[in-house]
């Protein structure tokens, strides 16, 4: 499977993102890109007073233009997140992935909040203004069964884990770990959800923009069943062509047995059926 990562600024205006994002895959049209991935919030600045002003509902002209631009290609997009309201007025932070059509074939609402406090660092509270989702999120897709979750949520080892026992072998993760967190915690995180899981990681980050009042580590990252980094960008736009054979993800599971061998007689992780709000 190719895909296409792209580590983008974020402009304030959302339809110079969305262009950006058109004018840079038409750039790489001619080499055969199966998924194309970018960042958390790839069209809005990550400030939790703009998440509102920027927020709109599904099939809006946000999601239409994405739809348009996976057709256009004939890519999976997994179009980064969005901030995305409904009909009682709550705000998400969500993830669409469109198919080779244009198909809606994935949303996620952001299931845990990033609610920060630390000493020295990053002060940051999602809860300010969104509301969370209650979803574990898989698809299917020709390649395979994938998961998708949003930057704070990779960090529960759990709620990953369910979607590698619901059968995904690709992690699609848009994020924006920040100066903090990022330099401590990011690296460490994806090769440890792909080794824990012996399945691939694509951890998907917005660009670092020192000028911005949240500044995104980047470091985009594509890691292996094996835990291995395939492929990492560092803090600037940066735009790659990652090849992953999916073979890997059976090949390791059989010779180092982490899934089959659970004991579910000793212990238990299931997911809940949640009401939506």
């Amino acid at each position: 499977m190719r895909i296409l990562q792209i580590q983008a600024h974020v402009y304030k205006e959302k339809e110079k993102n969305l262009d950006a994002l058109e004018a840079k895959i038409n750039e790489y049209k001619d080499q055969k890109i199966d998924l194309v991935t970018i960042g958390e919030m790839f069209d809005c600045p990550y400030q939790t007073d703009c998440f509102p002003k920027y927020a709109e509902k599904e099939k809006e002209a946000t999601w239409a233009r994405l739809s348009s631009i996976a057709a256009k290609f004939g890519v999976y997009l997994s179009a980064g997140s969005v901030p995305e309201k409904d009909d009682k007025g709550h705000i998400y932070n969500t993830a669409y992935v469109f198919d080779r059509q244009g198909r809606q074939i994935a949303k996620h609402r952001k299931v845990h909040f990033f609610d920060v406090d630390i000493d020295g660092g990053q002060h940051f509270h999602e809860s300010d203004t969104l509301t969370a989702g209650n979803e574990c999120t898989t698809f299917d897709t020709e390649f395979g069964k994938m998961g998708l979750c949003i930057c704070f949520d990779c960090r529960f080892p759990e709620f990953v884990r369910l979607m590698a026992l619901e059968g995904a072998k690709v992690i699609l993760v848009p994020a924006s770990f920040n100066m903090t967190t990022g330099p401590a915690h990011w690296e460490l995180m994806l090769r440890s959800r792909g080794m824990d899981n012996q399945c691939f990681v694509v951890a998907t980050s917005d660009a670092s923009d020192e000028s911005a009042s949240y500044v995104s580590w980047g470091h985009s990252m594509v890691v292996s069943p094996w835990g291995r980094i395939v492929s990492e960008m560092d803090d600037k736009i940066c735009t790659k062509v990652i090849d992953i054979d999916l073979s890997e993800v059976e090949s390791i599971r059989r010779q180092l047995p982490l899934i089959s061998a659970r004991r579910e007689d000793v212990y238990e992780l299931k997911k809940r059926k949640t009401e939506v709000v």
